[in-house]
C-alpha cells in the first residue's frame, strides 16, 4: 500500500504463514522491513517460540531501526498477545506506532468505535499512546499520513551508538 505496488510484498490468506524477513529499498535511501506476524499462527509451541525469538532478536539488534509499525486488524479487540507485545516494546525502549488496518471492512462509525475502544484499553496500562494510524490497503486510506510520518522520521538525526 505504501509503495503503490501491490505485487511487491507477498501475502497469504492463511495468517501466520509467512516466516521470512523481507527488506525493501525505497528510493535508494531507506528500507521498509516486513517482519512475520507475531500473533496468530497455526504452529506448535516450539515453532511459535522460535518465531518470537527471531522477531525479538531482529527488533533489539537493529540500531538503524527508527520506528516499528505494528499492524493491527481494526476489526478485532485487543488480544493478550498484542498487549504483551506492546508492553515488551515499551520495556525495551523500542519506538513504535500502531497501524490499524482493514478499515474498509467496517463502517466509519464501527472503525471509530473499535479504535477508540482499543486505545482506551491501551491507556489502562500506558500514560500516553504511541502514534496511531488508520489505514486500508484497498482504499489507500491513511497512506499519505503514514508516508508523511516516515518522512519526518527519516529526517531525524540518528544516533547509532
Amino acid at each position: 500500500m505504501l509503495t503503490g505496488r501491490s505485487s511487491l510484498a507477498m501475502t497469504s490468506s492463511t495468517p501466520g504463514k509467512t516466516m521470512l524477513i523481507n527488506h525493501f529499498l525505497i528510493n535508494d535511501s531507506w528500507y521498509i522491513v516486513d517482519l512475520p506476524g507475531y500473533g496468530y499462527a497455526q504452529r506448535n509451541k516450539d515453532a511459535r517460540d522460535k518465531l518470537r525469538k527471531m522477531i525479538e532478536s531482529y527488533i533489539l539488534n537493529r540500531p538503524q531501526m527508527t520506528n516499528l509499525f505494528v499492524l493491527i486488524d481494526s476489526r478485532h479487540a485487543p488480544q493478550k498477545i498484542d498487549l504483551d507485545f506492546f508492553n515488551w516494546l515499551g520495556e525495551n525502549g523500542v519506538p513504535f506506532s500502531i497501524v490499524f488496518t482493514k478499515t474498509d471492512k467496517l463502517s466509519k462509525a464501527a472503525v471509530k468505535k473499535s479504535i477508540e475502544s482499543y486505545c482506551a484499553t491501551l491507556l489502562e496500562a500506558w500514560e500516553e499512546l504511541p502514534p496511531v494510524f488508520v489505514t486500508s490497503s484497498s482504499t489507500g486510506a491513511g497512506r499519505n499520513q503514514l508516508l508523511d510520518y516516515i518522512e519526518q522520521l527519516n529526517n531525524l538525526p540518528i544516533d547509532l551508538t
